[in-house]
């Protein structure tokens, strides 16, 4: 594949539990398309706002292919929303005292080439932080096209395994079980399992700067 495709797609999981039941998609293809349409604008402007391909915003809003990461920063940015606005019914009442509660197994899942996320707490809309928790498979920085780079800051805290942070200002550091990092999200970076089994962290990241 080549390298400057950030498209890549990796398929949830077909079935729940060897049952026929298939997994639920994110329904993001639908709230694409309500915010476009309020706003009223063309899948040809919205191409243009978010820089990606037309007939990606096309497969996008009719659930044919679920985005990367990267893609999903796109879009907030384009769209000019938080990203709990994508996987959230949309919420204009300023709320007080909000709470949320992901039980155990129970985020979305939003599979990327690099790494499985389970996004957590998603009822919130419009949240300042956005938690969820990742799977590392990655294993080498070649699995990358290019190192990550989106708005905001992040805070990682490592629950298992072991992995190598890169970043392209600072020397690339292990991180194991127990440790954390707090990092500029504009910083291009890149997490790589280094343990047997795929590396497991909770990532804690702001869509915009505060």
């Amino acid at each position: 594949m080549n390298k400057k495709d950030t498209h890549k797609i990796i398929e949830p999981k077909a079935t729940i539990s060897g049952a026929e039941q298939t997994l639920e998609p994110l329904k993001l293809g639908t709230r694409l398309r309500d915010v476009r349409k309020r706003r009223n604008w063309t899948l040809e402007e919205a191409s243009k706002r978010t820089g990606l391909a037309r007939s990606t915003l096309s497969k996008i809003e009719n659930d044919q292919m679920s985005p990367t990461f990267e893609v999903v920063q796109k879009l907030v940015s384009g769209l000019e929303i938080d990203i709990p606005q994508l996987f959230t019914k949309g919420d204009t009442q300023k709320n007080v005292g909000r709470r949320a509660v992901t039980r155990k197994g129970e985020g979305k899942e939003h599979p990327t080439a690099t790494y499985e996320h389970e996004l957590l707490c998603t009822e919130i809309s419009n949240k300042r932080m956005i938690p969820f928790k990742s799977t590392i498979h990655a294993r080498s920085m070649e699995d990358f096209g290019e190192l990550v780079r989106h708005n905001g800051e992040e805070f990682l805290y490592v629950l298992e395994g072991q992995l190598i942070f890169y970043s392209e200002f600072y020397e690339p550091i292990t991180l194991s079980e127990g440790d954390s990092l707090y990092y500029d999200s504009g910083m291009g970076h890149a997490c790589v399992s280094t343990s047997k089994k795929d590396a497991v962290i909770i990532w804690v990241s702001t869509p915009h700067p505060y």
